[in-house]
């Protein structure tokens, strides 16, 4: 690949886009951060993105070789065509690959997020050196991507890793998808959120009251990470029940794939050893035997930028 070539890698986001000129080993050269405008439809948010990418190639023309996206929803790769995003109203079918790459005359790659974030491991982070491995995003939602043998599996519909909507108890609450008890219900910021307010009612002592000043919609995962680095003790047995929680959901995707290391990244993964280690135990006390000494839970190494770099990954990875 020539020297100075870059790659464009977009982070589609229902309140933000993040937009990256990426180098082909993964450093970031510049990034710019748009708001998203989902609310005003489809064709605002193209217009959006086209002038996020004007506005960080327009010193290095020639020199883009491609540009990936990562979608949160359905996505078809032949056209690029994003289905039904959640936070994105008005949203059916639009084939963003196509308008972009009509628009930059260049390929455009367009792929679920999480499945990019996976791709982005892959290239360029924890999961370099392993086959197969699943990577899960933990924040607004739950999302997956399974890489098998150094390829993204996507399934019949290309939708394949939604563990997100597994239920994990069948009279459990009702997530946005329809079901009961799926995992998002239980581990997605709003829903976790929701659910650390109703249960400080019984624990109004915990150091969380403190740091949101009585107004329980202050409360973020920010905030309860900072009272369970501090040892609180309700704040501790919150991030030790996601990863509980997480753990047991992850045993039952070992039975199912034969898949036993998880990289896990999104926003609640900023819980650190104390999740990874409850999510571990607990993944490894309900498998069977032969794949108890191969569980393996590891922090995504792209953190912040796992959207940008995974994006630009796509490009890189098809090239």
């Amino acid at each position: 690949m020539a020297k100075n070539k870059y790659a464009v890698g977009v982070d589609l986001g229902g309140t933000n886009i993040k937009i990256g000129l990426v180098e082909a080993n993964g450093k970031i050269s510049k990034k710019i951060s748009v708001d998203s405008c989902a609310s005003e439809g489809p064709e605002r948010v193209l217009s959006q993105i086209k002038s996020g990418i004007n506005l960080i190639t327009e010193n290095c023309k020639g020199k883009i070789i491609g540009i990936g996206i990562g979608a949160p929803g359905a996505v078809k790769l032949k056209k690029g065509t994003v289905e039904n995003p959640p936070n994105f109203p008005g949203w059916n079918k639009v084939h963003v690959g196509n308008i972009l790459k009509k628009e930059f005359k260049c390929d455009v790659y367009v792929e679920n997020d999480a499945n990019a974030a996976a791709i982005g491991e892959l290239t360029y982070g924890s999961g370099r050196k392993y086959k197969s491995f699943v990577m899960v995003t933990l924040g607004t939602g739950v999302g997956s991507g399974i890489i098998f043998n150094k390829e993204i599996f996507r399934g019949d519909a290309g939708i394949a890793g939604e563990i997100g909507h597994v239920s994990i108890d069948y009279k459990g609450p009702q997530c946005r998808c329809g079901n009961y008890g799926c995992l998002e219900a239980y581990l997605g910021n709003s829903y976790l959120v929701e659910r650390v307010k109703r249960d400080l009612n019984g624990n109004k002592e915990s150091m969380i009251t403190g740091l949101v000043r009585g107004d329980y919609n202050l409360l973020t995962p920010k905030i309860i990470h900072a009272a369970a680095v501090n040892n609180d003790p309700f704040a501790v047995s919150v991030v030790k029940d996601c990863g509980n929680l997480l753990g047991s959901l992850l045993a039952s995707v070992v039975h199912v794939l034969d898949i036993t290391t998880f990289i896990i990244g999104g926003g609640l993964a900023g819980f650190g050893d104390l999740l990874f280690e409850a999510t571990e135990n607990s993944a490894r006390e309900r498998v069977m035997k032969p794949f108890k000494e191969r569980i393996k839970i590891l922090p995504a190494k792209l953190k912040n930028d796992a959207g940008i770099k995974g994006a630009s990954a796509l490009v890189f990875y098809k090239s």
